[in-house]
């Protein structure tokens, strides 16, 4: 079990994703997300296996939950910055994506 000072430790910020591209040299089908946290956090970037779950135009523009003060990740060719976070797809087809269901936060809002 972990205590609420542990949780605290975590920066799970809302972004916007702002670019999206196929990630063909994963070993399991993913995106390279492009992500505008606001200007205090910036523009990250995060490899995500949501292909199944959500379609590049579906998820352009959309608003996306991230823990961005893990380390970077390399996963192959590429860095992601920060995990995109997501719960397993009912059909097992990737991962859907946690989102704001009400978008009027700012971008880089914390969860708490």
């Amino acid at each position: 079990m972990i205590s609420y000072e542990d949780f605290e430790k975590v920066d799970i910020l809302v972004g916007k994703i702002i670019d999206i591209a196929d990630f063909p040299e994963a070993r399991k089908p993913a995106y390279k997300l492009t992500i505008d946290f606001g200007p205090e956090i910036g523009i990250k970037r995060s490899s995500v296996q949501a292909v199944g779950a959500h379609t590049k135009d579906e998820l352009l523009n959309s608003l996306v939950c991230c823990v961005v003060n893990f380390p970077p990740k390399k996963v192959g060719p590429f860095v992601s910055e920060v995990l995109t976070l997501g719960f397993k797809h009912a059909a097992g087809d990737g991962w859907v994506l946690i989102a704001p269901k009400n978008t009027s936060v700012n971008l880089g809002s914390k969860l708490s």
